[in-house]
């Protein structure tokens, strides 16, 4: 992964579901390749999730994101740094990091950067799906008689 990389992966609030106002200016410096997965775990922190890279045989699924425009990459990603809160005063500790990782596509591999939480997910649930939209819209279901029938 020593190439420049010049696509995103996403997974929480950046994600297209989701319609953060920071999602727009997303799309204006990146566009969608498709839905994909890599390799790690999602928790539940309470307030948002997180998610951390893995050795065992979970993905987390997300969206890929290209640069619509190489040569504004830098600038496009340094915004994007700021918005999770990577750019913290000294002694502070920043909530994420950003590294490169392997998204998936139908099984196919490309290099992209990713968020992952820089912090303790220490008695925070795993969202075992892996899916942040699909974990959300069965916590916000109204329960009912159990049957899954409305």
């Amino acid at each position: 992964m020593n190439k420049e990389i010049n696509q995103l992966f996403v997974y929480g609030s950046l994600r297209s579901g989701f319609r953060n106002p920071v999602y727009h200016y997303l799309t204006r410096y990146f566009h969608l390749v498709g839905e994909a997965v890599v390799k790690g775990k999602l928790y539940e922190m309470g307030e948002y999730p997180v998610a951390l890279p893995t050795q065992e045989d979970k993905f987390i699924s997300g969206e890929l994101y290209a640069i619509n425009n190489p040569a504004e990459f830098s600038w496009a990603i340094e915004q994007l740094d700021d918005y999770e809160g990577l750019n913290v005063e000294p002694g502070e500790k920043p909530l994420y990091k950003r590294e490169a990782v392997r998204a998936y596509i139908n099984g196919k591999g490309s290099d992209a950067w990713v968020y992952w939480f820089n912090g303790e997910v220490t008695n925070c649930p795993v969202i075992e799906s892996g899916d942040l939209m699909q974990y959300l819209q069965q916590k916000n279901k109204p329960s009912g008689n159990g049957s899954g029938q409305p």
